[in-house]
């Protein structure tokens, strides 16, 4: 018998059909003897649409009266869930995540997990009902409800798992597994059997959407053994792990694309020590996340950086830049989000001579300017025109997988 953590996403609760072939995956693992918690989103659009209700009756509600608003979405998953396995004769109860205390901070939309407090869970466990648990949703210290963010479900349940310390924690999504690329846009993406821990904390903030990057740097920190499958086809998934049996044969493990960022350029700073560290100083301190940074060669007595944000933060930072202009003395800003990230990914570059090269000549093979590159040990990205977005992503892979 084990301890089985399983979360499922909107798309996979969508429904009153999509809930009833979920329990009949839920109800097979627990008649196989497994202790089994799951972890549930919101059905299909419900967090768009209560996003849509709240903007009716205010334009600019408070964050706090959002996260009240958006905990429902997985009470209502959790509850029907619940209904479904007890009409199959499936002892189960659902729980909030105050009811599991699950304890965060008090950044309201984007809450950080301080704690899980598993004795709620254990205890309904051990009656040998199936645990279901709401995702995204936590209380912090002056029990106000609070959510995680994007991805918060697949945070919920890794967490959960760590604390639980449970022996396998299966994130189903509407893919079977975590490919090469997306097989969306690239028909002839491979499907990968296993993946690090790295690699796929790489590929999740390069813009690949099967797990969000918190879960996997969860699961990395606390050794939880992931794994990404699908919950409409029952196929095996892909396994997420620190350490993969083949990683010294795998020069690229994926390739992701990111259209959601927008290029920063401030113009005409004065070219002298400290110039860049006042730039990225006042944009820390605005809680602005900057990726790919390019500083340019001084022209006299001035230079120019370069640097891309999320499409989210254009307009605060565009605001930050602006506010500390006559402290950072530069002459102006351009600002284009007609950009994309495309990110070839892989533990086996650094072993692997070439391999930039070969993604820089997939480029120019199909005719791609690439604007910026940021490369680290396991990765390299290229800043390209939005519009030439698909063609490197297609080149890129064909290059290193078309033949195989």
């Amino acid at each position: 018998m084990a301890l089985v953590v399983k979360k499922f996403g909107g798309s996979s609760v969508a429904d009153a059909q999509c809930i009833r072939r979920v329990t009949e995956v839920i109800a097979k693992s627990y008649r196989e003897g497994n202790d089994l918690i799951v972890v549930l989103s919101a059905q299909g659009d419900t967090t768009d649409e209560l996003i849509e209700k709240a903007l009716e009756i205010n334009p600019r509600p408070s964050k706090r009266e959002m996260d009240v608003l958006m905990a429902t979405g997985e009470q209502v998953s959790v509850a029907l869930m619940a209904m479904c396995l007890e009409n199959m004769g499936i002892p189960a109860v659902s729980l909030t995540g105050w009811q599991i205390g699950m304890k965060t901070d008090s950044n309201y939309s984007g809450a950080r997990i301080r704690s899980v407090d598993g004795a709620r869970i254990r205890k309904e466990l051990n009656r040998n009902r199936v645990v279901l648990v709401a995702g995204f949703q936590g209380t912090n210290r002056s029990d106000d409800i609070t959510t995680l963010g994007r991805g918060g479900s697949d945070t919920t349940a890794v967490a959960i798992a760590a604390a639980m310390q449970a022996d396998k924690c299966q994130i189903y999504t509407d893919v079977d597994g975590v490919y090469t690329a997306d097989p969306r846009k690239i028909p002839d993406a491979k499907k990968l059997e296993e993946i690090t821990y790295d690699e796929m904390l790489e590929l999740a903030s390069l813009g690949a959407q099967v797990l969000h990057n918190r879960s996997v740097e969860m699961a990395k920190k606390y050794h939880v053994e992931l794994e990404v499958l699908s919950s409409f086809t029952g196929n095996p998934g892909t396994v997420v792990r620190e350490v993969m049996k083949a990683v010294e044969q795998t020069k690229i493990t994926g390739i992701a694309k990111d259209t959601e960022i927008a290029r920063f350029a401030v113009i005409g700073l004065l070219d002298e020590p400290g110039q860049a560290f006042q730039v990225f100083r006042v944009l820390s301190n605005a809680k602005v996340n900057v990726d790919i940074i390019l500083q340019s060669i001084s022209r006299g007595e001035t230079k120019d950086i370069s640097f891309t944000v999320a499409k989210s933060d254009k307009d605060r930072t565009l605001e930050v830049l602006e506010k500390y202009k006559s402290v950072l003395g530069y002459d102006h800003v351009d600002v284009d989000t007609d950009v994309a990230k495309v990110s070839a990914v892989g533990a086996g570059m650094i072993s692997t001579p070439g391999v930039a090269a070969f993604i820089f000549e997939a480029l120019a093979d199909a005719k791609v300017n690439i604007n910026l590159i940021s490369t680290s040990e396991i990765k390299v990205s290229v800043l390209v025109d939005l519009a030439d977005a698909d063609r490197a992503l297609t080149s890129i892979h064909d290059k290193f997988f078309g033949e195989e």
